[in-house]
């Protein structure tokens, strides 16, 4: 099936074989440990290391529960009137979807889909960089992107990507993928990364968001086997990322903490406290922004409660 479609969900696997999700996901460890497939999101693709990346259709299928949890709570971020930037990604592009019901929100993106989930949405912009068409993921690159964001300032980036480490932060396959989120990031004074748990702890070759410039991470809720993506949330919450998750359909609604923000009904949220400051930047790298003093993390943790509050 591997072979055929390029990737498959364990869901998908599990129906074909008729058997269950955990029995699938020990003999698709197997078949990696062969070299016969990799381990992705959910589901295996064809092996390929660090450079190999899926296309949208295959990426399309796999962990799509996860995705709607993800995309559902990501845009309760989002405020009226706001303006941001989302780039390309299946997961974004679920975002998008929920971000048409938003009045007065101004979005720019690279990405067809998400401007074609929000073409419709009669009181929503919608700014398209210029670029060069990447079939694979129907995003646009290349330096007519990244010369199109120079000069702007949003209030937030919504990004996903290929793998997610507190060690690098988000990285994708792509270079000119990774160029382009990078000049996304420029131009955000926040930066949201959505990734459901098969993406912690997956390294890929092109870093996007190195870890100290990311400011929240939404995702789901790991397995509880899944010790991988346990280790690495908490070493993300350990560098100063703030953690929102999301449960996965069939949870019970929520107030999603003391904030008191509210959560779609149906989705469970669970914020990870922060255990200490976000660690220093070192070197001179161009963008990297300075670490927070106490003080500014105070204000910053008393402006998101006010936030919460309304």
């Amino acid at each position: 099936m591997v072979r055929a479609n390029g990737a498959v969900s364990l869901r998908e696997l599990a129906r074909v074989v008729q058997t269950s999700e955990v029995t699938v996901r020990r003999d698709v460890r197997a078949l990696e440990a062969e070299g016969l497939l990799d381990r992705r999101h959910g589901g295996a693709v064809l092996p390929g290391g660090f450079t190999r990346e899926s296309g949208f259709p295959q990426k399309s299928h796999l962990a799509t529960a996860e995705k709607t949890a993800i995309a559902d709570l990501a845009a309760s971020l989002v405020e009226e009137g706001e303006a941001i930037v989302v780039g390309a990604g299946t997961t974004t592009q679920e975002l998008a979807r929920r971000l048409a019901r938003v009045p007065g929100l101004t979005v720019v993106t690279n990405s067809l889909l998400v401007a074609q989930a929000l073409a419709h949405a009669n009181r929503v912009e919608v700014v398209m960089t210029g670029g060069t068409l990447r079939g694979s993921n129907y995003a646009l690159v290349g330096s007519g992107a990244e010369q199109s964001l120079h000069g702007l300032r949003v209030s937030r980036a919504f990004l996903s990507g290929s793998g997610l480490t507190a060690e690098r932060g988000l990285s994708t396959s792509n270079m000119l993928s990774a160029s382009v989120d990078r000049a996304l990031v420029q131009a955000a004074a926040e930066v949201v990364v959505l990734a459901d748990h098969s993406k912690l702890g997956t390294d890929t070759m092109f870093q996007t968001v190195p870890t100290e410039l990311i400011t929240r991470l939404v995702t789901d809720e790991p397995p509880g086997h899944d010790d991988r993506a346990a280790t690495e949330l908490q070493a993300l919450a350990d560098q100063g990322v703030q953690i929102a998750v999301a449960g996965a359909p069939g949870g019970s609604g929520g107030s999603g903490g003391p904030g008191g923000d509210s959560v779609p009904a149906g989705r469970q949220r669970r914020d990870v406290p922060l255990p200490g400051p976000r660690r220093q930047v070192t070197g001179t790298a161009a963008g990297l922004r300075a670490a927070p003093s106490l003080g500014e993390q105070g204000a910053e943790r008393a402006r998101v409660a006010d936030l919460r509050r309304r």
